[in-house]
């Protein structure tokens, strides 16, 4: 399907290295691109960054904001995390400043590959076609920026139509291949403070909702010496989870920091794959043994939510839409008591 797919780079294998076996900021097997820096060299950057506290999170009140800007990339390497779902290390011509849960957007109608479909969509829309966002797995501290993209998929009934980008970002584009991206913005990033305000910070995310928090939490375990970090990540089966090998690998650098917990839904016996590996969907029971003490706990919740043509569907069959990945977290970190203003959501869909 993609040209020259012995380019690519499957999990695990030659980045010193979002996803799935990134080094950077953090380690060998942790982090995103060859790192031209030393462990100390990155330490030192942590370090700076910690003290400056404008690097890699959300600026004070006040603080002059960051300029949206394009820049000429150039795809330096893709990277297989999973059967339908890559990351793009990306080379600029100049270092780029961005927070840990930022994102950036693309321009299908740049791609001349695409220049029929754009137009057919758009003939049938009745409208011109948008830029696509994508969050970074890369931490800012990483020096190679870095974005992790899953492929959607036609479905006849619940998609509207088919998708225009994520298929030719995954199958198609190719290391020395060149693109405009446009960046970096979005509210899902860490307040400077954040060390004052909890002490422990639960992720809970579903498929490519993990991107922006892998970045997030690769960042914070650099930065932020005092937070815990608790990852609850939800996938169909163990083949889909992006980053597997990575957060393994970051959870035994960080053993008393980070703990890991997988859940599935479409395998019998996902315990063989773990002891923190169990079946089914993220609900108020598991919520309960994670987040002990509610009222100190940060959460950032990001993963499919109900979007527009669900509503619309619903609408038409004069029923509520039904919740999926994000409204059940939101019900469920109710159920247990966690106060809304200790949440940080980020939905897509």
């Amino acid at each position: 399907m993609g040209r020259k797919r012995s380019f690519r780079r499957a999990r695990g294998g030659g980045l010193a290295r979002e996803a799935g076996g990134h080094a950077g900021a953090l380690d060998a097997g942790a982090g995103v691109a060859r790192a031209p820096y030393s462990s100390r060299e990155m330490d030192e950057r942590a370090a700076s960054a910690g003290e400056a506290g404008t690097h890699g999170e959300a600026a004070a009140s006040g603080a002059p904001r960051r300029r949206i800007a394009t820049y000429d990339a150039r795809v330096e390497d893709v990277i297989s995390e999973t059967h339908d779902t890559v990351s793009l290390v990306l080379a600029t011509p100049a270092p780029v400043e961005y927070a840990a849960g930022h994102f950036l957007t693309i321009d299908p109608h740049q791609f001349e590959e695409l220049q029929d479909l754009t137009a057919y969509l758009e003939d049938v829309k009745g409208r011109r076609e948008k830029t696509r966002a994508y969050s970074m797995c890369s931490s800012p501290l990483e020096p190679r920026l870095a974005v992790t993209v899953k492929e959607e998929r036609y479905v006849r009934g619940v998609t509207r139509y088919p998708p225009l980008l994520s298929p030719y970002l995954v199958r198609r584009v190719v290391p020395g291949q060149r693109m405009a991206v446009v960046g970096f913005t979005g509210a899902y990033v860490l307040p400077r403070d954040v060390e004052a305000r909890a002490e422990h910070l639960v992720h809970l995310v579903a498929g490519s909702g993990s991107v922006p928090n892998f970045a997030i939490l690769k960042y914070a375990l650099a930065v932020h010496p005092r937070l815990r970090h608790t990852f609850v990540y939800s996938n169909k089966t163990w083949d889909d989870v992006i980053f597997r090998d990575a957060l393994a690998a970051l959870e035994a650098r960080f053993p008393a920091r980070l703990r890991v917990v997988h859940t599935l839904t479409r395998e019998e016996d996902p315990e063989r794959h773990g002891a923190n590996v169990c079946r089914g969907r993220v609900g108020a029971a598991l919520l309960r043994k994670i987040i002990p003490d509610p009222g100190a706990s940060l959460v950032y919740a990001c993963g499919p939510g109900i979007g527009p043509y669900e509503r619309a569907a619903a609408r038409a069959r004069f029923e509520p839409p039904a919740p999926r990945f994000l409204e059940t977290v939101l019900v469920a970190l109710e159920e247990i008591g966690v106060p809304k203003e200790r949440v940080r959501t980020e939905a897509y869909g």
